[in-house]
């Protein structure tokens, strides 16, 4: 059956009306199997930044073709580098920069190398920083340090956290690690 013009122009109006207001989707989201590969690209992409270290902390969050990152960045060159990156991986319509760039602060410096020293200087913990990209991540914020990333168990997590409190001149400890599932 053929649609009057008239017809045919009112839904296409309203098609338009209902996608640029956001409530139809512009593209499905991905399968399973496409969205797990978007994810292995997009860490990839994170990791390999040229100045990403041990003092910054990226994640993002995938919601349908969109990307939100998040995390927390010592230098603000690296939160654009982030997303310029993340926009170039195939199946990525958008992408939210949440990520927030720390402050500039003398003491914050102070405490983030006094703190890398006392956790990867640990017998127990110089593993880790043998890796190209250290897991144990080190976000300083106005005298209060968290501690970000992964270890292989819980007496790791323990350490790490004791000898992050015992670095002069913090005010707190979060220690957000997580420990390694088998």
């Amino acid at each position: 059956m053929k649609l009057f013009p008239e017809i045919r122009r009112a839904l296409s109006v309203l098609s338009l009306a209902l996608l640029a207001a956001g409530l139809l989707p512009a593209q499905a989201p991905p399968s399973e199997r496409a969205r797990a590969r978007m994810e292995r690209q997009i860490r990839h992409e994170l990791v390999m930044l040229p100045y990403y270290g041990v003092f910054d902390n990226l994640s993002f969050r995938l919601e349908g073709n969109t990307v939100v990152l998040l995390g927390q960045v010592s230098r603000p060159t690296l939160k654009s580098a982030a997303e310029n990156v993340v926009k170039e991986v195939e199946g990525v319509e958008n992408v939210r920069n949440e990520i927030k760039v720390l402050p500039v602060s003398p003491n914050d410096d102070r405490i983030r190398l006094a703190a890398y020293r006392a956790i990867y200087g640990h017998s127990s913990l110089l593993r880790y920083a043998t890796q190209a990209v250290p897991p144990i991540h080190i976000i300083v914020e106005n005298g209060n340090l968290t501690l970000e990333g992964v270890v292989a168990n819980e007496m790791d997590k323990r350490i790490a956290y004791t000898q992050a409190r015992g670095v002069s001149g913090v005010f707190s400890v979060t220690n957000n690690l997580r420990v390694e599932s088998r």
